[in-house]
């Protein structure tokens, strides 16, 4: 009712009633004309659109994270083991090489020299070895009838004796020159990859050279190098008892994960670092592990059971903790919430959430206990 009405009212009441009524009312008039103007209808709080999701339950792998570099399986500087003249590169570089295939050839003349001079000493002693011992042999049937005298016959044995290692010396010989000839062809001592030729056709080599022609790496299989805080060190031994424990690594451009084994465990944790020593090996069958590469390495210890997963994006933290805000018809409430670790965009909980309830995730911002929701979408 509006307030020209109420004083329309209250002078025709006044007008039938005594005067002390009227002053009564004359009094009240004002409270009740501002009654009628302060009765405005307040307006109804509109529910705060939310996305929401379900509590759910799954094994996960519980994983170590860290950072690793790729390391060749094997690593080889191939030298010379001869000094001569490099005649000939056999492969191209960059490229990969078969253990014992021919990479490089220095010239052969003068082991080969070598190699004919110590046969054919060796063809010369065999024969006066040779003609000593049938000379022995005449003198030992004389010596015992009596035709020659001792001393004849022991100097004709001394040189047998001579003759003989003379020979072994000179099987010697030639074996070492048929090894010196062998080091002018140098062949991969590996599988792997060549990098880049680091002597060229026609430069004089020396044997043991500091300087190495050529570096092979093994790629197939290959390491994985990291460590691991020494915090976890009795963990990883606990879990390494039990059984073989996987390993995956992912290239930091995004490339898709490749698998290994914890195959190494330093003996011995860094004292500067605090850290311990891992290598994982790879079969590395497509070669999308490369030395020096940096990956993400992740060591599968052991499979959680029926963990409890919400999505991160529904988990805060208030004063008193971690809290997330379940659904309820169409209200929320606070549940505080404990969680041990992330997963792939969500958090373990370990206490205060059970499989099927909702929570939200989205519209947080302006929500408190009680809020009215509406729900616009769910996450799966």
């Amino acid at each position: 009712m509006s307030a020209t009405r109420w004083r329309i009212l209250l002078l025709i009441f006044a007008r039938k009633t005594s005067l002390s009524r009227r002053a009564l009312l004359l009094l009240l008039l004002p409270a009740l004309i501002s009654a009628c103007h302060s009765r405005k209808q307040e307006p109804k709080k509109r529910a705060a659109l939310v996305t929401v999701a379900k509590v759910i339950e799954a094994d996960i792998p519980l994983q170590v994270r860290c950072i690793g570099n790729v390391e060749a399986f094997s690593s080889v500087a191939v030298r010379s083991s001869m000094s001569g003249e490099l005649k000939k590169v056999c492969f191209e570089q960059g490229r990969e090489v078969k253990k014992g295939q021919l990479l490089f050839s220095i010239d052969p003349r003068l082991p080969m020299a070598a190699l004919r001079q110590a046969e054919a000493n060796l063809a010369k002693d065999r024969a006066q070895e040779r003609n000593a011992s049938l000379q022995y042999r005449r003198y030992e049937a004389l010596f015992k009838d009596g035709g020659v005298s001792r001393e004849q016959f022991d100097q004709l044995t001394t040189n047998l004796d001579a003759l003989r290692s003379t020979v072994d010396s000179d099987r010697a010989s030639l074996e070492n020159a048929r090894t010196q000839l062998s080091y002018a062809s140098i062949t991969s001592p590996i599988d792997g990859r060549t990098g880049s030729l680091l002597v060229n056709e026609g430069n004089l080599v020396k044997a043991n050279d500091t300087t190495a022609l050529v570096e092979i790496h093994q790629l197939k299989p290959i390491f994985v190098s990291f460590s691991l805080p020494q915090q976890g060190f009795s963990q990883l031994q606990r879990y390494r008892a039990a059984g073989q424990i996987t390993v995956s690594a992912s290239p930091q451009d995004g490339g898709s994960p490749s698998k290994g084994i914890l195959s190494f465990l330093d003996n011995e944790i860094d004292r500067t670092t605090g850290t311990i020593r891992l290598k994982a090996t790879f079969p590395n069958a497509e070669q999308r592990l490369w030395p020096g590469q940096f990956v993400e390495v992740s060591l599968h210890l052991a499979t959680q059971r029926n963990a409890v997963l919400v999505p991160s994006s529904a988990v805060q933290v208030g004063q008193k903790g971690k809290y997330v805000f379940v659904l309820k018809k169409n209200t929320v409430v606070n549940r505080d919430i404990e969680t041990s670790r992330s997963w792939k965009g969500l958090e373990v909980v370990d206490k205060g959430l059970a499989k099927g309830e909702t929570v939200v995730t989205d519209g947080l911002m302006q929500l408190e206990p009680g809020s009215e929701v509406r729900v616009q979408g769910r996450k799966k």
